[in-house]
């Protein structure tokens, strides 16, 4: 992928200037694309399609948090976002349109209130992303750092609160 590299230092540039916390930035959006890449390729076994989608899925992997509520205003950071991969990847307005999509659709909390949004051809797409930032969110660690970060918790009062979204979330969601 081309435009991997210059996604990348977009989403840092991004990070430094909102000031985005660690539990957000390059190094979360680096480890969902390295989820999104593995359930791709495990996908493309039985939906070959999707190797039509990849640079779609791995761009929304690197700057999903590039909108996120938690750090700016959303319509503020999907409007730079929209800016940027307009006019520095080549991608079809078609395409950033289901990037935006995907990006501005696949949080937990969107999810729970809106259930999943439809996208056609691009559903599968959407749940990788989406399905790649879940199995990121429950890294112990990255929740610590976020409350520490956001919530001004101790370390143990992080600890217990990454423990119960862990519990409400994946063992009785």
């Amino acid at each position: 992928m081309r435009i991997l590299p210059r996604l990348v230092n977009f989403a840092l540039i991004t990070v430094r200037n909102l000031r985005i916390d660690e539990s957000h930035g390059v190094s979360h959006s680096l480890n969902v694309l390295h989820h999104a890449h593995n359930i791709l390729e495990s996908e493309l076994v039985t939906s070959p399609y999707l190797e039509s989608q990849r640079d779609i899925i791995y761009s929304s992997a690197v700057i999903h948090d590039l909108c996120d509520k938690k750090y700016m205003d959303e319509f503020h950071g999907i409007q730079n976002i929209h800016k940027f991969l307009v006019t520095k990847t080549g991608f079809s307005l078609e395409d950033v349109s289901i990037i935006e999509r995907i990006i501005s659709t696949m949080s937990y909390s969107k999810v729970k209130k809106q259930g999943f949004p439809y996208l056609g051809d691009y559903e599968r797409a959407y749940h990788i992303v989406r399905e790649a930032d879940l199995l990121s969110a429950y890294d112990i660690d990255r929740s610590i750092i976020y409350n520490m970060n956001n919530v001004n918790e101790d370390f143990l009062e992080s600890l217990e609160n990454a423990l119960q979204l862990f519990e409400g979330r994946v063992l009785h969601p």
